[in-house]
């Protein structure tokens, strides 16, 4: 006998059947599930810097949330990250951005962001890096002064793309290796404005550097010093990176940059074979930092096209070609720049208190050797507890336009490790408030 099955039961069959088929199809994931639409930059895609080979460089830019004064006049900061060769989306998506990437590969949004009360403009720097076009290899800046030119270019470019830019202070910032292209770019900008009309130049207002590398080796002669007297090696150890310091500090005197550059390495990775590091950056951790779920989050088709990014650039966090091009560069010193730069403008150094690859004793260091005629009245400057909300957050040191910030319980990543603080920080510095105060 035929088993009849009622009409109704058919229909309920063929539902089920469906759904069952539906839930074993694959789904891609669509950029509205990784980056809704309110987590979108106001403004991102690319500024050309070379139209005749049509190398450019990425940015996203995010506007002021809750301004405190008319846009003309809300300032902009510009933030650029290290390496070199690494992407300023990780600074965007893991450090100070409006939404940082979660351990599942989602975004949330950041109660720390820089953009609070200030525009933001994140740019992959130099080209090549993430998702920045660089047409040649040979087109890749070899030294801090085409690095600056470059941005430059882009900047003038950003500018003109709304007439309420024009009028906005610019504070540049960065952090690590961006202790290189922060003050070239500062640098750069004060000396091209000195020979621009005014309708033409960039209205730099300050420039801030986080636990950067601007004097390599003046830097890199602390690192046994700073591990002994925090208690993490002993006399026997001391000596032998001391030993291994002398010889980076010699080959960068002599100009060999490239060795002096793996002999600085040599000494970092001794330092983590001493004392058993998990993170240079930070001697706290028990696990690295998660920075690489930016890249993991970066390499989704549907997110590229929501950002603007060309599809066919495969993301890197950090560029090694990018790197080996600027090989030669890691070990120079642009202190001078920063001598220039406090003379004429505002300039903000910070460092995470548990940062051991750029230390605050390594920072120290060079702040002293600054030729700057009230550099005698800022290293007599007390150094004043910081408090955020009544809570310790650091300390500040300040006179007149140069102001130097440890912050507590931070390592190199101080807007990862400190949202609110670092925020707290930037917000005070550029508008003069707290201890930043005049």
């Amino acid at each position: 006998m035929e088993f009849i099955i009622p009409l109704h039961c058919r229909n309920l069959l063929k539902l089920l059947l469906f759904l069952t088929i539906l839930h074993h199809v694959p789904h891609s994931t669509t950029s509205l599930d990784l980056l809704p639409k309110e987590a979108l930059p106001t403004k991102s895609g690319y500024l050309e810097v070379n139209s005749t080979t049509g190398s450019a460089l990425f940015y996203t830019y995010y506007e002021a949330q809750k301004p405190t004064t008319p846009l003309s006049q809300t300032p902009l900061l510009i933030w650029l990250q290290g390496g070199p060769g690494c992407s300023s989306m990780l600074g965007n998506f893991y450090e100070l951005g409006p939404w940082l990437v979660t351990s599942n590969v989602s975004v949330k949004h950041n109660p720390g962001a820089w953009n609070r009360i200030f525009g933001v403009l994140f740019i992959d720097n130099p080209i090549g890096t993430g998702f920045s076009i660089a047409a040649s290899l040979q087109e890749i800046p070899r030294n801090q002064h085409d690095v600056a030119k470059h941005l430059f270019i882009a900047i003038k470019k950003f500018i003109k793309l709304d007439d309420m830019f024009k009028t906005r202070p610019i504070y540049v910032t960065g952090e690590s290796y961006a202790g290189k292209y922060v003050p070239a770019l500062g640098y750069y900008i004060l000396k091209k404005n000195a020979i621009l009309p005014v309708s033409s130049r960039v209205n730099l207002a300050g420039v801030a550097i986080g636990k950067g590398l601007t004097d390599p080796a003046t830097q890199t002669a602390t690192y046994a010093v700073n591990a002994y007297y925090s208690g993490f090696i002993n006399d026997k150890q001391k000596k032998i990176l001391e030993n291994l310091q002398k010889k980076a500090v010699e080959l960068t005197q002599i100009g060999n940059w490239t060795q002096a550059s793996n002999a600085r390495d040599t000494v970092v990775q001794t330092l983590l074979d001493m004392t058993g590091f998990v993170s240079v950056y930070d001697f706290r951790r028990l696990v690295p930092y998660q920075d690489y779920l930016v890249a993991e989050f970066l390499t989704n088709m549907e997110v590229k096209k929501a950002l603007g990014a060309k599809e066919n650039i495969v993301f890197e966090a950090c560029s090694d070609v990018v790197e080996d091009a600027l090989t030669e560069d890691i070990m120079k010193s642009v202190r001078y720049m920063v001598d220039y730069l406090v003379r004429e403008t505002k300039v903000l150094l910070y460092q995470g208190q548990c940062d051991m690859l750029l230390n605050v004793v390594s920072n120290e260091a060079w702040i002293k050797k600054l030729k700057w005629a009230r550099q005698r009245e800022f290293m007599e400057a007390d150094r004043k507890v910081w408090r955020v909300n009544e809570t310790s957050a650091g300390s500040v040191q300040k006179f007149e336009k140069l102001s130097h910030v440890v912050v507590l319980n931070a390592g190199h990543l101080v807007p990862a490790d400190q949202p609110l603080n670092s925020q707290a920080m930037i917000e005070d510095w550029v508008l003069d408030r707290g201890l930043f105060a005049d």
